[in-house]
């Protein structure tokens, strides 16, 4: 590939200390993020039973990340990444709490579970690329592999934690206090980002533009590099063809399987188990051939969500395997893609960078949920699961056909 080199400083003494506060809050924010996901997911399940509503929410929960996340990504390389993270958060945990006045009322909507949906996925697209940068000026180049596997191991942990306490909030309190939790768990995730402070890289004046002109520059960085641009491409279509398989579970587990919430958090939680099995293996042996590592995880993850869905009626143990096999291949897949463009994309184009990515995906995920209501109303979430999972990885195969895409490699940490 195009050289993309511009060395990452040191982040000094006491590195360690700061990393582990701010990535603790932001574990505990992400948890109660997820938990607040699985409730509203369910509620929509339980009250609509329609793929066509959950496809609404997918949408609501993806576009405005999509859609903005550009802007997001510039605004990450242009401004305090540490004010955006505090800011969407603090919006975030503003919007659940007129959500929970809406459901203690007795007034709420479809419609408004959908816009509180969509205003979160709009901070996300500020609050994701602002992390994501932030993380190569936090730690040594040397310890990034490492924390992208972390970061695989807490996603892990938010899907073990989230799934079961989601269940649990349900059964045990109304459903607004159950969503408080989000706004607890959002505050405490702020407070560490208002005691540290996140190394900023350091711009000249002279070199400072105007938005637009940033924005093209980090589109330049994926656009000139042929791995880099195959390499969004490859993953665009993954997501456009898996994403609707998740936002369907709910429906899969009620209606083939015939299970509740219960079973939903089982199979979800356990899944968790895989991810975090997945991102402690990455960060153990930092693999050293990270596209190659990326395709065929993601080829198995995809390829075990369609074996999940031939589970049988009564099998729905056989179908909780495949699922934590899934998230587990997932998990080391894709951490080695995270580390990759943050050790090969100079640091001040971090956050466009990987918004773009952002971008590419959020975008994908909308239209294929768009494609697969409908079709799942014609052949059934199980039609949905297999289609989508053989496709995807139909297309994660294809990939070791792209020598450009081959040679895009992580150099080596001195």
């Amino acid at each position: 590939m195009d050289p993309l080199t511009a060395s990452t400083p040191h982040p000094g003494p006491g590195w360690a200390t700061r990393y582990w506060a701010i990535f603790g809050g932001q574990a505990l924010s992400l948890i109660g993020s997820a938990l607040t996901q699985f409730v509203l997911l369910w509620w929509i399940t339980d009250t609509t039973g329609s793929a066509a509503a959950l496809g609404v929410s997918g949408m609501a929960a993806l576009l405005p990340q999509a859609l903005l996340g550009p802007l997001g990504g510039t605004f990450a390389d242009r401004y305090s990444r540490r004010a955006l993270m505090i800011g969407a958060d603090t919006v975030s945990a503003a919007c659940m709490g007129v959500l929970i006045w809406l459901f203690a009322s007795g007034n709420v909507q479809l419609w408004h579970v959908y816009t509180m949906m969509f205003v979160r996925s709009a901070m996300q697209a500020f609050q994701g690329p602002a992390a994501a940068a932030s993380t190569a000026m936090l730690v040594p180049p040397a310890f990034l592999p490492r924390a992208a596997g972390l970061n695989q191991t807490l996603q892990g942990v938010m899907t073990v934690a989230a799934a079961p306490l989601g269940a649990l909030a349900i059964s045990v309190l109304p459903l607004g206090a159950a969503l408080g939790i989000d706004v607890v768990t959002a505050l405490l995730g702020v407070v560490p980002l208002l005691l540290y402070r996140i190394p900023q890289p350091q711009v000249m004046p002279g070199d400072r533009r105007g938005v637009w002109a940033e924005f093209r520059e980090g589109l330049n960085v994926v656009w000139r590099s042929p791995g880099l641009r195959r390499l969004y491409g490859l993953l665009g279509v993954v997501v456009l063809t898996i994403m609707p398989t998740f936002t369907l579970t709910p429906l899969l587990v009620k209606t083939h399987f015939g299970g509740g919430a219960g079973q939903v958090a089982l199979m979800e939680g356990l899944s968790g188990v895989g991810m975090i099995a997945g991102g402690l293996l990455v960060a153990a042996l930092n693999p050293k051939r990270p596209i190659v590592t990326v395709l065929l995880a993601l080829a198995a993850s995809c390829l075990t969500v369609a074996l999940t869905a031939l589970a049988p009626a009564n099998g729905f143990w056989l179908a909780v395997v495949w699922w934590v096999v899934s998230g587990g291949a997932f998990a080391f897949g894709n951490a080695p893609l995270t580390a990759l463009l943050q050790t090969t994309v100079p640091n001040h184009l971090q956050g466009r960078v990987l918004s773009l990515l952002g971008t590419v995906m959020g975008l994908a995920g909308p239209v294929g949920l768009a494609l697969a209501a409908p079709l799942g109303e014609w052949i059934g979430v199980r039609g949905v699961f297999m289609v989508g999972g053989v496709l995807s990885t139909l297309v994660c195969v294809l990939g070791f056909l792209s020598p450009a895409l081959l040679r895009l490699q992580r150099p080596e940490s001195p």
